[in-house]
């Protein structure tokens, strides 16, 4: 009877720490697409409010768009994710969210310009088109039991190589280079969704227990997602966006 006692108070025991970590996962993986969430809804309040100000100010569409000064609006948001990326292990979790944030914001300037290209309706459709798909992949990236760790090196190459693509299209001017490269980029972002989904969930159990080292993982880890979902939706909306 007490061997008996023993073997089930382990078994229970073990049935208690499985599901505590289970929560914390759940817990965590939340906190991820909290952050990531907020950050599309910035960088979406963000970009309608400027082109607010552009469409009603030609000074302002002028600076934006026509001037020098798009130059660092195009480029700030890329150098904001190498800063991040850069000074993360030494941010505290605040300044960590700040960052985000700002990122989030300064992606929506750059976006602003969309709704002067396509009608709302249209960035509404595709919008929602790329949030099921992107829910959907992220779903199956944390559900599924195969083992995506073999996907990372091919899917960076296919991101090195949508960006020489598409510096060389910035020459040659297809549509149908363009076409293709939109086509290749959801595939490829879409990949990428389900395997960094699948390493958020594997950071966690190395982080464990490290609460500072936790909160810079799951903004770090809200910054891939978000940059996949953009990358995503952009090249849905280049695919199949009506234009003005």
């Amino acid at each position: 009877m007490a061997q008996y006692d023993r073997r089930y108070a382990t078994q229970t025991g073990t049935r208690v720490e499985t599901h505590e970590v289970d929560e914390g996962l759940r817990s965590y993986m939340l906190r991820v697409y909290n952050y990531m969430a907020a950050g599309i809804g910035i960088t979406g309040v963000v970009a309608y409010a400027t082109y607010l100000m552009a469409a009603n100010n030609p000074a302002v569409q002028q600076a934006l768009f026509m001037s020098p000064l798009k130059w660092v609006v195009i480029f700030a948001p890329l150098a904001m994710v190498f800063y991040i990326s850069a000074r993360i292990n030494s941010m505290s979790v605040s300044s960590a969210q700040i960052s985000f944030w700002i990122y989030a914001a300064l992606v929506g300037i750059s976006l602003s310009v969309l709704f002067f290209v396509y009608s709302g309706q249209s960035l509404a459709r595709v919008f929602f088109i790329t949030a099921a798909m992107f829910g959907a992949i992220s779903i199956w990236g944390y559900t599924t039991k195969k083992d995506l760790s073999g996907w990372g090196s091919f899917l960076f190459m296919g991101v090195i190589g949508i960006i020489i693509a598409a510096v060389v299209n910035m020459f040659v001017g297809s549509t149908a280079i363009q076409f293709a490269l939109s086509i290749v980029t959801v595939l490829v972002f879409s990949g990428l969704t389900a395997y960094d989904t699948q390493r958020l969930k594997d950071m966690y159990y190395s982080v464990q227990g490290d609460t500072l080292a936790m909160g810079r993982t799951a903004v770090m880890g809200a910054l891939s997602l978000y940059i996949n979902f953009l990358n995503i939706f952009l090249s849905l909306l280049s695919l199949f966006g009506n234009r003005e």
